[in-house]
């Protein structure tokens, strides 16, 4: 089997492209931290690398999957985003994760509109939502800002999740969610911008 070439995405601050093996301490350093409690973590050596493994053949499974997100500045590893679909999922879904100390610089924001973008548009996607612990309070935030609205009625992965559905593709292409959403974007990247309270991804 061929794997598929994993597109590469650029947007002002970023480059997303698949994941690859020099990545790996990073995810590995995230996964067996406190700041993937709300996914499943943290994960010892073995499941750390068995997720890992999961990540790269997706792609090649399913077509699509998560990716890298670099700084378009220096190349350093910032975090994950795109889609997610493993075994039993009942939807296909769009998620993302930071890296410790990167969060509040609306990296996770600018990554999952341009991932969003690309799935919608050039994979076809009508549609998507997002799986979230109800106690992770940051991603719920991130998911709104993204025009995602809680579906009480929706199928969820172990009864424990809360589901985000995402707006279709015809709501995204312009209008005034696309606008604020982007409008957001330009405030971090502005130098002179500096984000107050609490970090949000």
């Amino acid at each position: 089997m061929t794997t598929p070439a994993i597109p590469v995405i650029e947007t002002r601050r970023l480059v997303l492209r698949g994941p690859e093996p020099d990545d790996y301490p990073d995810f590995k350093a995230t996964f067996s931290s406190y700041r993937s409690r709300f996914m499943g973590g943290p994960l010892n050596r073995y499941e750390a690398w068995m997720l890992y493994a999961a990540e790269i053949g997706h792609w090649a499974i399913r077509g699509y999957g998560m990716w890298m997100i670099h700084a378009r500045a220096d190349g350093r590893t910032l975090g994950m985003a795109g889609g997610w679909s493993p075994a039993g999922w009942p939807e296909r879904e769009i998620a993302w994760i930071i890296w410790p100390g990167e969060a509040g610089r609306g990296y996770a924001l600018e990554a999952t509109h341009a991932a969003r973008d690309y799935l919608y548009e050039q994979m076809g996607w009508d549609g998507a939502v997002s799986y979230i612990d109800p106690r992770h309070l940051d991603s719920i935030r991130l998911a709104e800002r993204l025009g995602a609205i809680k579906d009480h009625d929706a199928d969820t992965i172990d009864g424990h999740d809360a589901v985000y559905r995402h707006p279709p593709p015809e709501r995204l292409r312009s209008g005034q969610l696309r606008d604020g959403i982007e409008l957001e974007i330009g405030h971090y990247c502005d130098p002179l911008f500096q984000a107050g309270g609490m970090p949000v991804d």
